[in-house]
Order: C-alpha cells, then sequence, then structure tokens
C-alpha cells in the first residue's frame, strides 16, 4: 500500500493516523518532491477507475493559470489533463491511497481510508 501525500494539507495527515492506528503496511510519497510520471498517473486513475480531472483541484491558482475550468472532458482530452498533473503536481487531489488488490482511492475521509484497509 502506498499512500501519496502533502504533508501540508489536514486529509492527508488524517489519513496517515488512521492508517497507523489501524497497524497498516505502508510507504509515504510526498507528491510534490516525487513527482508520479505521466505513466504513474495514468497507472493510479485506471486503478481509481476515474478520469484525470476528476482528481484535478481546480481552485489551485496553477489550474486557474491554465484555465482548466475551459479545457474539455473527454477522452481526447485525456492525455492533456495527465501532462498537465504531471507537470504541475500540486493540482492532484490528495491523498491518493493504492490498495493491495490493485485498486486505489482518494483518500479524504475516514470511510475511504478504511475501504482502501479492507482491500
Amino acid at each position: 500500500m502506498e499512500i501519496w501525500i502533502n504533508p501540508a494539507c489536514s486529509k492527508c495527515r488524517s489519513a496517515l493516523s488512521l492508517l497507523d492506528a489501524e497497524g497498516a503496511d505502508y510507504t509515504v510519497r510526498r507528491y510534490l518532491e516525487d513527482v508520479p510520471s505521466e505513466a504513474e498517473i495514468r497507472d493510479v486513475l485506471d486503478r481509481l477507475g476515474l478520469e484525470p480531472w476528476d482528481i484535478t483541484r481546480t481552485q489551485e491558482a496553477a489550474a486557474k493559470e491554465l484555465g482548466l475550468r475551459e479545457w474539455a472532458r473527454d477522452e481526447s482530452s485525456r492525455d492533456r489533463w495527465v501532462k498537465a498533473l504531471a507537470e504541475h503536481p500540486r493540482l492532484i487531489q490528495r491523498p491518493i491511497i493504492t490498495a493491495q488488490d490493485g485498486t486505489a482511492v482518494v483518500g479524504r475521509t475516514d470511510e475511504a481510508v478504511r475501504d482502501a484497509l479492507s482491500r
């Protein structure tokens, strides 16, 4: 199990606390320092069953600068979104937990973290 975090994020700290309380075996990836490649982002999206715009933080300054709200959200635009996430990792929703069964969850709630633990 791996968890992508920003240590300044309260949701990330909460997810880590819950993982620790449950005695989970996991590794931490500070994704702002160890930036995921486009291939890693595609893999996580597949595991999440989501599209890149589903995990994009559209309120971030970089999102506004890029005009993401106006970008198309369709298959032909998918690569453009993935590239933006790789180039601007702050845009990636957090925390993302990859579960042992090959799936992943966005662990913004205790329920989502527990879901990852049960997989």
